[in-house]
Protein backbone atom coordinates (compact mmCIF):
# COMPACT_ATOMS: atom_id res chain seq x y z
CA UNK A 1 0.00 0.00 0.00
CA UNK A 2 1.09 3.55 -0.73
CA UNK A 3 0.66 5.52 2.51
CA UNK A 4 2.84 8.49 1.60
CA UNK A 5 1.67 12.02 2.36
CA UNK A 6 -0.25 13.72 -0.38
CA UNK A 7 1.76 16.25 -2.42
CA UNK A 8 0.46 19.69 -3.17
CA UNK A 9 -1.12 20.00 -6.63
CA UNK A 10 0.98 21.35 -9.48
CA UNK A 11 -1.50 24.12 -10.13
CA UNK A 12 -4.57 25.29 -8.26
CA UNK A 13 -7.92 24.90 -10.00
CA UNK A 14 -10.13 27.99 -10.12
CA UNK A 15 -12.74 27.41 -7.42
CA UNK A 16 -16.35 28.45 -7.80
CA UNK A 17 -17.93 30.13 -4.75
CA UNK A 18 -19.14 27.59 -2.18
CA UNK A 19 -22.86 27.24 -1.56
CA UNK A 20 -22.99 25.58 1.86
CA UNK A 21 -21.12 25.27 5.11
CA UNK A 22 -21.41 22.57 7.75
CA UNK A 23 -20.75 24.22 11.10
CA UNK A 24 -19.89 21.50 13.61
CA UNK A 25 -20.57 23.44 16.78
CA UNK A 26 -19.66 20.66 19.22
CA UNK A 27 -18.84 16.97 19.41
CA UNK A 28 -20.77 16.62 22.67
CA UNK A 29 -23.88 14.46 22.27
CA UNK A 30 -26.32 12.68 24.60
CA UNK A 31 -26.70 9.85 22.09
CA UNK A 32 -24.10 7.12 21.58
CA UNK A 33 -24.81 6.11 17.98
CA UNK A 34 -22.56 3.25 16.81
CA UNK A 35 -22.63 4.59 13.23
CA UNK A 36 -21.28 8.03 14.21
CA UNK A 37 -19.06 9.38 11.44
CA UNK A 38 -17.31 11.94 13.64
CA UNK A 39 -13.57 11.41 14.14
CA UNK A 40 -12.27 8.80 16.55
CA UNK A 41 -10.68 11.65 18.50
CA UNK A 42 -13.43 14.11 19.36
CA UNK A 43 -12.95 17.78 20.14
CA UNK A 44 -13.32 18.57 23.84
CA UNK A 45 -15.67 21.27 25.12
CA UNK A 46 -12.70 23.43 26.13
CA UNK A 47 -11.51 23.62 22.50
CA UNK A 48 -14.84 24.74 21.03
CA UNK A 49 -15.07 28.08 19.26
CA UNK A 50 -17.15 30.72 21.02
CA UNK A 51 -20.26 32.38 19.64
CA UNK A 52 -18.25 35.48 18.63
CA UNK A 53 -15.87 33.30 16.60
CA UNK A 54 -18.79 31.67 14.83
CA UNK A 55 -20.27 35.09 14.08
CA UNK A 56 -17.02 36.08 12.36
CA UNK A 57 -16.95 32.80 10.42
CA UNK A 58 -20.54 33.28 9.26
CA UNK A 59 -19.76 36.79 8.07
CA UNK A 60 -16.75 35.52 6.12
CA UNK A 61 -18.85 32.68 4.67
CA UNK A 62 -21.53 35.08 3.44
CA UNK A 63 -18.83 37.30 1.96
CA UNK A 64 -17.48 34.47 -0.26
CA UNK A 65 -20.91 33.34 -1.48
CA UNK A 66 -22.17 30.75 1.01
CA UNK A 67 -25.98 30.70 1.04
CA UNK A 68 -26.82 28.17 3.73
CA UNK A 69 -25.32 26.98 7.00
CA UNK A 70 -26.04 23.60 8.55
CA UNK A 71 -25.58 23.72 12.33
CA UNK A 72 -24.44 20.30 13.42
CA UNK A 73 -22.49 18.35 16.02
CA UNK A 74 -22.55 16.12 18.02
CA UNK A 75 -25.72 17.64 19.32
CA UNK A 76 -25.77 21.42 18.77
CA UNK A 77 -28.44 21.83 21.46
CA UNK A 78 -25.70 20.88 23.94
CA UNK A 79 -24.51 24.47 23.52
CA UNK A 80 -26.23 26.98 25.77
CA UNK A 81 -25.41 29.75 23.29
CA UNK A 82 -27.08 28.01 20.33
CA UNK A 83 -29.71 30.75 20.03
CA UNK A 84 -26.99 33.40 19.79
CA UNK A 85 -25.15 31.37 17.16
CA UNK A 86 -28.32 30.99 15.07
CA UNK A 87 -28.91 34.71 15.34
CA UNK A 88 -25.39 35.47 14.11
CA UNK A 89 -25.91 33.33 11.00
CA UNK A 90 -29.30 34.88 10.32
CA UNK A 91 -27.86 38.38 10.72
CA UNK A 92 -25.69 37.88 7.60
CA UNK A 93 -28.59 36.37 5.60
CA UNK A 94 -27.48 32.73 5.74
CA UNK A 95 -30.27 30.16 5.52
CA UNK A 96 -30.13 28.30 8.83
CA UNK A 97 -30.71 24.56 9.22
CA UNK A 98 -30.39 22.86 12.61
CA UNK A 99 -29.26 19.22 12.52
CA UNK A 100 -30.39 17.70 15.81
CA UNK A 101 -31.40 14.56 17.66
CA UNK A 102 -34.11 16.62 19.37
CA UNK A 103 -32.65 15.84 22.78
CA UNK A 104 -32.00 19.14 24.54
CA UNK A 105 -34.81 21.02 22.82
CA UNK A 106 -37.89 22.33 24.62
CA UNK A 107 -40.86 24.26 23.25
CA UNK A 108 -39.51 27.42 24.83
CA UNK A 109 -36.08 26.91 23.34
CA UNK A 110 -37.51 26.05 19.93
CA UNK A 111 -39.45 29.31 19.94
CA UNK A 112 -36.29 31.20 20.88
CA UNK A 113 -34.38 29.58 18.02
CA UNK A 114 -37.11 30.55 15.54
CA UNK A 115 -37.15 34.09 16.94
CA UNK A 116 -33.40 34.24 16.29
CA UNK A 117 -33.81 33.19 12.66
CA UNK A 118 -33.89 29.38 12.51
CA UNK A 119 -35.52 28.39 9.21
CA UNK A 120 -35.28 24.59 8.95
CA UNK A 121 -34.74 21.55 11.17
CA UNK A 122 -33.23 18.20 10.28
CA UNK A 123 -34.20 15.62 12.88
CA UNK A 124 -32.28 12.36 13.16
CA UNK A 125 -34.16 9.06 13.30
CA UNK A 126 -32.56 5.86 14.61
CA UNK A 127 -35.63 3.68 14.27
CA UNK A 128 -39.42 3.73 13.85
CA UNK A 129 -40.28 2.64 17.38
CA UNK A 130 -38.89 3.20 20.85
CA UNK A 131 -37.35 -0.26 21.21
CA UNK A 132 -35.28 0.03 18.05
CA UNK A 133 -34.49 3.75 18.16
CA UNK A 134 -33.41 3.81 21.79
CA UNK A 135 -31.28 0.70 21.38
CA UNK A 136 -29.48 2.04 18.30
CA UNK A 137 -29.06 5.54 19.73
CA UNK A 138 -28.02 4.28 23.14
CA UNK A 139 -30.37 6.75 24.83
CA UNK A 140 -33.45 5.64 26.72
CA UNK A 141 -36.43 7.86 25.96
CA UNK A 142 -34.81 9.31 22.84
CA UNK A 143 -37.56 8.18 20.46
CA UNK A 144 -40.34 9.65 22.61
CA UNK A 145 -38.48 12.97 22.71
CA UNK A 146 -38.06 12.95 18.92
CA UNK A 147 -41.76 12.39 18.39
CA UNK A 148 -42.54 15.23 20.80
CA UNK A 149 -40.10 17.57 19.03
CA UNK A 150 -41.54 16.59 15.64
CA UNK A 151 -45.00 17.57 16.92
CA UNK A 152 -43.70 20.95 18.13
CA UNK A 153 -42.07 21.52 14.75
CA UNK A 154 -45.29 20.66 12.89
CA UNK A 155 -47.37 23.01 15.05
CA UNK A 156 -45.03 25.85 14.22
CA UNK A 157 -44.93 24.92 10.53
CA UNK A 158 -41.14 24.80 10.51
CA UNK A 159 -39.85 22.93 7.43
CA UNK A 160 -38.71 19.47 8.56
CA UNK A 161 -36.28 16.94 7.11
CA UNK A 162 -35.87 13.51 8.69
CA UNK A 163 -32.45 11.91 8.47
CA UNK A 164 -32.61 8.13 8.82
CA UNK A 165 -29.27 6.32 8.89
CA UNK A 166 -30.05 2.84 7.61
CA UNK A 167 -28.02 -0.32 8.16
CA UNK A 168 -28.27 -4.06 8.59
CA UNK A 169 -30.32 -3.77 11.77
CA UNK A 170 -33.04 -1.42 10.49
CA UNK A 171 -33.11 -1.52 6.65
CA UNK A 172 -35.93 -4.05 6.71
CA UNK A 173 -38.07 -1.31 8.29
CA UNK A 174 -37.46 1.16 5.45
CA UNK A 175 -41.14 1.17 4.30
CA UNK A 176 -42.18 2.05 7.87
CA UNK A 177 -39.53 4.78 7.97
CA UNK A 178 -40.93 6.36 4.82
CA UNK A 179 -44.49 6.21 6.14
CA UNK A 180 -43.42 7.75 9.46
CA UNK A 181 -41.86 10.66 7.57
CA UNK A 182 -45.20 11.27 5.85
CA UNK A 183 -47.12 11.01 9.14
CA UNK A 184 -44.81 13.56 10.79
CA UNK A 185 -45.28 16.03 7.94
CA UNK A 186 -41.66 16.00 6.83
CA UNK A 187 -40.97 17.68 3.52
CA UNK A 188 -37.82 15.65 2.90
CA UNK A 189 -36.45 12.29 4.01
CA UNK A 190 -32.78 11.41 3.80
CA UNK A 191 -32.41 7.65 3.51
CA UNK A 192 -28.72 7.50 4.34
CA UNK A 193 -27.22 4.03 4.24
CA UNK A 194 -24.41 3.96 6.78
CA UNK A 195 -21.05 5.25 5.54
CA UNK A 196 -18.03 3.69 7.17
CA UNK A 197 -16.01 6.63 8.43
CA UNK A 198 -15.02 7.56 11.96
CA UNK A 199 -16.58 5.50 14.74
CA UNK A 200 -18.71 3.53 12.27
CA UNK A 201 -15.60 1.62 11.17
CA UNK A 202 -15.63 -0.13 14.57
CA UNK A 203 -19.13 -1.46 13.88
CA UNK A 204 -18.81 -2.81 10.35
CA UNK A 205 -19.90 -6.35 11.26
CA UNK A 206 -22.93 -5.07 13.19
CA UNK A 207 -24.04 -2.50 10.61
CA UNK A 208 -23.02 -3.58 7.09
CA UNK A 209 -26.22 -4.32 5.15
CA UNK A 210 -26.47 -7.37 2.96
CA UNK A 211 -26.48 -7.10 -0.81
CA UNK A 212 -30.12 -8.26 -0.80
CA UNK A 213 -31.05 -5.49 1.64
CA UNK A 214 -29.28 -2.90 -0.50
CA UNK A 215 -31.08 -3.99 -3.65
CA UNK A 216 -34.45 -4.05 -1.93
CA UNK A 217 -33.83 -0.60 -0.44
CA UNK A 218 -33.17 0.82 -3.91
CA UNK A 219 -36.42 -0.70 -5.16
CA UNK A 220 -38.41 0.64 -2.21
CA UNK A 221 -36.99 4.15 -2.61
CA UNK A 222 -37.73 4.20 -6.34
CA UNK A 223 -41.33 3.12 -5.74
CA UNK A 224 -41.84 5.58 -2.89
CA UNK A 225 -40.43 8.50 -4.89
CA UNK A 226 -43.01 7.89 -7.59
CA UNK A 227 -45.89 7.26 -5.19
CA UNK A 228 -45.13 10.27 -2.98
CA UNK A 229 -44.24 12.76 -5.69
CA UNK A 230 -45.29 16.20 -4.49
CA UNK A 231 -45.66 14.95 -0.91
CA UNK A 232 -42.19 13.88 0.19
CA UNK A 233 -38.77 14.35 -1.38
CA UNK A 234 -36.51 11.36 -0.74
CA UNK A 235 -32.74 11.70 -0.90
CA UNK A 236 -30.94 8.37 -1.03
CA UNK A 237 -27.37 7.51 -0.10
CA UNK A 238 -26.85 3.98 -1.40
CA UNK A 239 -24.91 1.12 0.20
CA UNK A 240 -21.85 1.92 -1.89
CA UNK A 241 -19.80 -1.10 -0.77
CA UNK A 242 -22.25 -3.21 -2.77
CA UNK A 243 -22.30 -0.85 -5.77
CA UNK A 244 -20.47 -0.90 -9.11
CA UNK A 245 -19.66 2.79 -9.31
CA UNK A 246 -18.88 5.36 -6.60
CA UNK A 247 -21.14 8.19 -5.53
CA UNK A 248 -20.13 11.76 -6.49
CA UNK A 249 -18.80 12.46 -3.01
CA UNK A 250 -19.40 16.10 -1.98
CA UNK A 251 -20.21 16.88 -5.61
CA UNK A 252 -16.46 16.94 -6.16
CA UNK A 253 -13.71 17.83 -3.68
CA UNK A 254 -13.75 21.51 -2.71
CA UNK A 255 -16.47 22.35 -5.23
CA UNK A 256 -19.69 23.20 -3.39
CA UNK A 257 -19.14 23.29 0.37
CA UNK A 258 -16.88 22.83 3.35
CA UNK A 259 -16.87 21.86 7.03
CA UNK A 260 -15.71 23.82 10.04
CA UNK A 261 -14.95 21.62 13.06
CA UNK A 262 -15.77 22.58 16.67
CA UNK A 263 -12.21 23.86 17.17
CA UNK A 264 -12.14 25.80 13.89
CA UNK A 265 -10.36 23.57 11.39
CA UNK A 266 -11.70 24.11 7.88
CA UNK A 267 -11.94 20.95 5.77
CA UNK A 268 -13.23 20.01 2.31
CA UNK A 269 -15.26 17.12 3.75
CA UNK A 270 -16.24 15.49 7.01
CA UNK A 271 -13.54 12.79 6.92
CA UNK A 272 -10.71 14.69 5.20
CA UNK A 273 -8.62 14.54 8.38
CA UNK A 274 -8.02 10.84 7.66
CA UNK A 275 -5.79 11.69 4.69
CA UNK A 276 -2.15 12.06 5.79
CA UNK A 277 -0.24 15.13 4.67
CA UNK A 278 -3.21 17.48 4.40
CA UNK A 279 -2.90 20.56 6.59
CA UNK A 280 -6.14 22.30 7.56
CA UNK A 281 -6.09 25.98 8.35
CA UNK A 282 -7.99 27.52 11.23
CA UNK A 283 -10.96 29.86 11.18
CA UNK A 284 -11.68 32.60 11.91
CA UNK A 285 -8.00 33.65 12.05
CA UNK A 286 -7.41 32.72 8.42
CA UNK A 287 -10.14 34.15 6.20
CA UNK A 288 -12.44 31.53 4.66
CA UNK A 289 -11.93 33.08 1.23
CA UNK A 290 -8.18 32.47 1.39
CA UNK A 291 -8.72 28.93 2.63
CA UNK A 292 -11.34 28.14 -0.02
CA UNK A 293 -9.34 29.51 -2.94
CA UNK A 294 -5.71 28.90 -2.00
CA UNK A 295 -5.42 26.17 0.65
CA UNK A 296 -3.31 23.23 -0.48
CA UNK A 297 -5.79 20.87 1.20
CA UNK A 298 -8.72 22.26 -0.79
CA UNK A 299 -6.78 22.21 -4.05
CA UNK A 300 -5.35 18.72 -3.52
CA UNK A 301 -8.14 16.93 -5.41
CA UNK A 302 -9.91 19.66 -7.34
CA UNK A 303 -10.36 19.16 -11.06
CA UNK A 304 -8.94 16.08 -12.76
CA UNK A 305 -5.16 16.50 -12.97
CA UNK A 306 -4.58 14.63 -9.71
CA UNK A 307 -6.29 11.49 -11.04
CA UNK A 308 -4.52 8.24 -11.79
CA UNK A 309 -5.67 5.79 -14.44
CA UNK A 310 -8.27 4.51 -15.05
CA UNK A 311 -9.99 7.61 -13.60
CA UNK A 312 -8.06 10.14 -15.68
CA UNK A 313 -9.39 8.79 -19.00
CA UNK A 314 -12.79 7.59 -17.72
CA UNK A 315 -15.91 9.20 -19.16
CA UNK A 316 -17.58 9.00 -15.72
CA UNK A 317 -15.14 11.40 -14.08
CA UNK A 318 -17.39 14.39 -14.74
CA UNK A 319 -20.23 12.56 -12.98
CA UNK A 320 -18.56 10.98 -9.95
CA UNK A 321 -15.42 13.17 -9.74
CA UNK A 322 -13.38 10.10 -8.88
CA UNK A 323 -15.56 9.09 -5.94
CA UNK A 324 -14.51 9.35 -2.30
CA UNK A 325 -10.88 10.28 -1.55
CA UNK A 326 -11.22 9.25 2.09
CA UNK A 327 -12.52 5.83 1.09
CA UNK A 328 -9.61 5.42 -1.32
CA UNK A 329 -7.23 6.32 1.50
CA UNK A 330 -8.86 3.91 3.92
CA UNK A 331 -8.90 0.91 1.60
CA UNK A 332 -6.11 1.52 -0.93
CA UNK A 333 -3.72 3.46 1.29
CA UNK A 334 -3.53 6.21 -1.35
CA UNK A 335 -6.02 9.06 -1.55
CA UNK A 336 -5.29 9.46 -5.28
CA UNK A 337 -6.25 5.87 -6.09
CA UNK A 338 -9.47 4.88 -7.81
CA UNK A 339 -12.25 4.64 -5.24
CA UNK A 340 -12.39 0.86 -4.57
CA UNK A 341 -16.18 1.02 -4.88
CA UNK A 342 -15.62 1.47 -8.63
CA UNK A 343 -15.75 -1.72 -10.68
CA UNK A 344 -12.66 -0.49 -12.55
CA UNK A 345 -10.56 -0.47 -9.39
CA UNK A 346 -8.20 -3.43 -8.89
CA UNK A 347 -9.38 -3.47 -5.26
CA UNK A 348 -13.09 -3.60 -6.09
CA UNK A 349 -13.45 -7.36 -5.62
CA UNK A 350 -11.62 -7.26 -2.30
CA UNK A 351 -13.81 -4.43 -1.00
CA UNK A 352 -16.96 -6.29 -1.92
CA UNK A 353 -15.67 -9.51 -0.38
CA UNK A 354 -15.01 -7.64 2.86
CA UNK A 355 -18.49 -6.13 2.73
CA UNK A 356 -20.09 -9.52 2.14
CA UNK A 357 -18.18 -10.99 5.10
CA UNK A 358 -19.27 -8.16 7.39
CA UNK A 359 -22.86 -8.41 6.18
CA UNK A 360 -22.92 -12.16 6.84
CA UNK A 361 -21.56 -11.80 10.37
CA UNK A 362 -24.08 -12.68 13.05
CA UNK A 363 -24.30 -11.62 16.66
CA UNK A 364 -21.86 -8.73 16.46
CA UNK A 365 -22.34 -6.43 19.45
CA UNK A 366 -22.77 -2.69 18.89
CA UNK A 367 -19.87 -0.64 20.18
CA UNK A 368 -21.35 2.62 21.39
CA UNK A 369 -19.59 5.95 21.15
CA UNK A 370 -19.06 8.21 24.16
CA UNK A 371 -19.19 11.99 24.27
CA UNK A 372 -16.05 14.09 24.94
CA UNK A 373 -15.54 15.94 28.19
Amino acid sequence: MNTQAQPEPAAAVQARPPMAMLAELTHRCPLSCPYCSNPLELAAKASELGAADWATIFAQAAEIGVLQVHLSGGEPASRRDLEEIVGAAHAVDLYTNLITSGVGLTERRLDALVDNGLEHIQLSLQGVDAEMADRIGGYRGGFARKMQVADWIARREIPLTLNAVMHKQNLDRLPDTIELAVELGARRLEVATVQFHGWATRNRAALMPTRAQAREASRIVAEARERLRGVLVIDYVTADHHAEYPKPCMGGWGSTGFNVTPDGRVMPCHAAHTIPGLVFEQAPGTHLGDIWRHSAAFNAFRGFDWMQEPCRSCDRKTRDFGGCRCQAMAFAGDARATDPVCIKSPLHARLQEAAEADAAAEGAELVYRTSPA
